[in-house]
């Protein structure tokens, strides 16, 4: 792809997302989301591949459909209470209205099903930004209604997404469809707690934002797709898929690493709300992304296919050095001291 166009949509990913982000009126909250749609569909399809085109497609029927819903959610309250305010929402329907159409948007359960075949045809960078940047506009919207949303909807959507996240993802083998479905469950843990406390959602955001982009950005990298190069990656940068585990076994919520603080924090704000057995569930459920996880850190690692001795270690290979891949993976594994800080904030 020409680097000028490139720049242009990146640039168009940002204004979209600040416009987004920072609107208090539907009409600008939608225009936002439309620009991050039309700038994402290009990083998608830039290979031309047939399944590259395929993910663009599919993308962009789903994103139209979820931003028609949006748009008919703030006319009918526009038509019922007068308002466009973002805040203003409350009037039933369109309440149920935006609930879908966000859920589509991000690929909550049941509108999932998009989201691993979109990752799936595109390249990891651009995976990247469809995990993170790309939910950050929706998540914002349901930060700013989260007052008006039904609860029990939501808590059924949170917890079936945990379910199906964890029970789709055992039987992947290609690494962006695991990532796609271990973002689904994480999903699920992020709106589980948006009622009673939307602040510990946006937290919960930004930290699995962090570890996977650790992750999506070493796995490009090491040039790693499937399981099988996987195997083999451990020979070329042996501490670079040590960091990979580590942050592997943080997304998982393992203490004592970074990805156990926003559980921790869930489960007791959940336990505070006198909601004991949907946490339950929904801890439980974890256990099912904690088997995917730990078997993506042991292919990184420990297992390796028979080899000759002389192939066993690349001498020679160049050794990529990423501040960045660094910085993130760091801040991946050893925040969870910092947890007090970070209550603070919350």
């Amino acid at each position: 792809m020409n680097p000028y166009a490139k720049l242009t949509f990146s640039l168009s990913l940002v204004l979209g997302t600040a416009i987004t982000i920072s609107s208090n009126h539907w009409v600008a909250a939608w225009t936002g989301l439309e620009i991050n749609t039309l700038a994402i569909i290009p990083l998608i399809s830039k290979s031309h591949h047939p399944r590259a085109i395929e993910a663009a497609i599919k993308y962009f029927l789903v994103q139209a459909a979820a931003s028609t819903l949006l748009l008919f959610s703030s006319m009918i309250n526009a038509w019922h209470t007068g308002q466009w305010d973002i805040t203003q929402l409350s009037h039933p329907t369109s309440s149920l209205l935006l609930t879908a159409a966000i859920a589509m948007k991000l690929g909550l359960v049941p509108f999932h099903f998009w989201f691993p075949e979109v990752l799936q045809g595109s390249p990891l960078i651009t995976a990247l930004l469809l995990s993170t940047v790309m939910k950050f506009p929706p998540i914002t919207i349901l930060f700013l209604t989260s007052h008006s949303l039904n609860p029990t909807l939501l808590a059924t959507m949170a917890i079936a997404s945990a379910a199906l996240g964890g029970w789709m993802g055992l039987n992947q083998t290609q690494i962006r469809k695991v990532l796609a479905f271990s973002s689904i469950s994480h999903l699920g843990w992020m709106s589980i707690v948006l009622i009673y406390n939307p602040k510990l959602t946006l937290a919960t955001f930004y930290i699995y934002c962090t570890m996977t982009g650790a992750i999506f950005l070493t796995l490009n990298t090491t040039k790693s797709f499937k399981l099988s190069t996987m195997m083999t990656s451990w020979t070329k940068t042996p501490v670079l898929n040590t960091t990979l585990m580590m942050t592997l076994l943080s997304l998982a919520g393992l203490p004592p690493l970074t990805g156990f603080l926003p559980k921790w924090l869930i489960i007791q704000e959940l336990s505070k709300q006198e909601m004991a057995v949907p946490a339950t569930i929904i801890a439980i459920l974890s256990l099912l992304s904690l088997f995917f996880y730990l078997r993506l850190a042991y292919y990184s690692t420990i297992t390796l296919p028979p080899n000759p001795t002389n192939l066993m270690k690349q001498w020679h290979a160049n050794k990529p050095a990423s501040t960045l891949i660094a910085t993130l993976s760091s801040m991946s594994t050893l925040l969870l001291p910092l947890s007090p800080m970070i209550l603070a904030l919350i």
